[in-house]
């Protein structure tokens, strides 16, 4: 969902003496779910560049990209303000890890798919649950404290963990190859926005479900572009899908950069008492 709100000017929002907040995410545009889904194309192919190219196994690779990880949500959490370079690169990141998890239960584990998509949902579930009680939101319009921040992206982590173990089991269950299966899933997208716009649903709700709907979009279009002809795919391979998806990712991010299209205002902290 595209956020409606007007854009305000700093000064206007920030009470002199006072001190302030920066919204740690960016603005819900259309930029923001074409980098989304970029970045959840990435996740599904670069986990698995890394996985074959690599030589260092499921195991070896999870444990290198979560260390990544680690590190950029350190820069993330030390950043006054969102950054959309530190940011986007976090996503990419979560987006391989997530992915990673997923297949690690699976592919060594032997967990089925209905088992680890149950387990996540009901993580995310834990995860909003926890976030609502204490802040009495889920809306990513107000990740201004380490609180918030924390529970956004333990939320974001789960939602790629159970768009993969979601989207393989629909994929198995359908078997409907992977452009029919983006199909699907950018119709449901689009069932949630239209639901949203005409029909009154809670712009968080509608939010975080199509959240989770875009990893398995993203994921299907990766392959489709990365896997062999006599599999369904064109065949791109996952050097050149992946190599070609992080240049879109880094011009957009890029331009945001530049341009600052998707920064939210400062706004002041309330006085105490």
């Amino acid at each position: 969902m595209t956020s409606q709100t007007s854009r305000t000017p700093v000064a206007a929002t920030v009470a002199p003496g006072r001190p302030s907040r920066w919204n740690k995410v960016p603005e819900i545009t259309v930029y923001f779910w074409v980098i989304k889904v970029l970045c959840t194309t990435v996740g599904e192919t670069a986990a698995d560049l890394l996985n074959e190219k690599a030589g260092l196994g499921l195991t070896g690779v999870s444990l290198l990209m979560s260390a990544l990880l680690a590190v950029v949500l350190v820069v993330q959490f030390r950043m006054r303000a969102y950054r959309a370079a530190v940011y986007w690169t976090a996503v990419a990141l979560i987006s391989v890890v997530g992915t990673l998890i997923s297949d690690n239960l699976t592919d060594n584990m032997g967990v089925p798919l209905e088992a680890s998509t149950t387990v996540f949902a009901l993580a995310l579930a834990v995860v909003f649950g926890v976030w609502y009680r204490r802040e009495r939101t889920l809306s990513i319009h107000s990740i201004d404290t380490g609180a918030r921040e924390t529970f956004y992206w333990l939320a974001v982590l789960f939602t790629f963990a159970l768009g993969t173990a979601a989207g393989d089991l629909v994929a198995e269950r359908m078997a409907l190859g992977y452009w029919l299966s983006a199909v699907l899933f950018a119709l449901a997208i689009a069932a949630v926005g239209v639901a949203h716009f005409a029909l009154g649903l809670d712009a968080v709700l509608g939010f975080w479900i199509a959240y989770v709907l875009t990893r398995p979009l993203g994921a299907s279009v990766g392959d489709y572009l990365s896997q062999p002809g006599g599999d369904g795919g064109l065949g791109l391979g996952t050097v050149v899908t992946s190599g070609l998806f992080l240049a879109v990712i880094l011009g957009l991010v890029t331009y945001l950069t530049v341009t600052r299209k998707d920064v939210t205002e400062e706004r002041a902290v309330p006085a105490s008492g």
